[in-house]
């Protein structure tokens, strides 16, 4: 800290030196202060506080610095840090660990918040909207029948289609057993159906009844030489629900080339159930039992060629580990 003295000037323009009588240096008696000067002295000073007495109340030196005085500090208390000090104070870098997870869920929060805009703008956009229906898998029914029952599907945009949708709709339709559709963007939908598949014809009255192995009628036809399918003697009426559904499950479990070769079928009970080829042999079935792998034994003896001099009249697979023929 600089000194508080200040330098005394002469008339002349030469500094004096302060100090006692006889211009000698050194501290007074008096508490330091300098002895009256000549009245050609010219003395420039400016009053500064002198410290209060320290050391029992004994003068102090004014050539002696001053003490700098830090406010609040009292006995037994350290002064605070100051500005200077607190700038001094280590940071230490953040871990790369938790900086690279806090910049990946930034980045999967935008993300899902660009996804979940997209999925809401093509849910409910117009340009999504179906504007043509197209159909496959249908032999019984037409495409038109399709389209025309899915029209209320027109002008709905396509991630609002479900098959549930679809399929409600089609329930109409007894001969659609399963359906699933599929969105072609912009405005297409595709549906492809799955169709009941008719076994037996069923007379009625002056027609034929096509039945699947449910016995839902799928369609009708004034000519049964017209479906290669065997007819079930007697119907559902007539033989009752379960000797129909016996012959029906029969029926159902034979592929399509021996389906077509038969004329017709017809139960006495559901353990014995036969059925008749256009060549007039009969097939002895006996009950749905194993009936794939009837349908499997009965289709390798129907390729087995014919004998003319001992022809096949019977063909017995009730039993189909022993399959005998006569």
């Amino acid at each position: 800290m600089a000194s508080t003295r200040r330098p005394t000037y002469t008339s002349t323009g030469r500094p004096a030196r302060s100090g006692g009588a006889g211009g000698s240096d050194g501290n007074t008696g008096n508490g330091g202060k300098a002895g009256p000067a000549a009245d050609d002295v010219i003395s420039a000073s400016r009053s500064v506080p002198e410290p209060g007495p320290e050391g029992g109340g004994k003068g102090t030196d004014p050539a002696k610095p001053k003490r700098a005085g830090i406010p609040g500090l009292g006995r037994g208390r350290k002064a605070e840090p100051s500005a200077a000090a607190a700038g001094n104070v280590l940071v230490f870098p953040e871990p790369k660990g938790k900086r690279r997870k806090r910049n990946i869920l930034a980045v999967a929060g935008t993300l899902i918040a660009l996804v979940a805009g997209l999925l809401a703008v093509a849910t409910f956009s117009p340009v999504l909207a179906v504007d043509t229906i197209s159909v496959s898998g249908t032999r019984l029914l037409t495409p038109a029948q399709v389209e025309t029952a899915l029209e209320p599907l027109r002008g709905k945009p396509l991630p609002q289609i479900s098959d549930d949708e679809v399929a409600r709709l089609l329930e109409p339709l007894v001969q659609v057993k399963s359906v699933s559709a599929e969105a072609r963007p912009p405005s297409g939908l595709a549906v492809a159906v799955r169709e009941r598949v008719p076994v037996a014809l069923v007379k009625q009255g002056e027609q034929y009844q096509l039945v699947d192995v449910e016995g839902v009628q799928l369609a009708a036809t004034a000519d049964p030489a017209s479906v290669s399918l065997p007819v079930i003697d007697g119907g559902a009426g007539a033989i009752g629900q379960d000797l129909f559904r016996a012959t029906a499950a029969v029926l159902g479990a034979l592929p399509a080339d021996v389906l077509a070769r038969l004329s017709n079928a017809s139960a006495q009970s559901v353990d014995a159930v036969e059925l008749k080829l256009v060549d007039g042999q009969t097939i002895i079935w006996g009950n749905a039992g194993e009936k794939e792998l009837k349908a499997k034994v009965l289709a390798a003896l129907l390729k087995v060629p014919a004998d003319p001099k001992n022809p096949v009249k019977v063909y017995d697979v009730s039993v189909p580990r022993h399959p005998v023929t006569r």
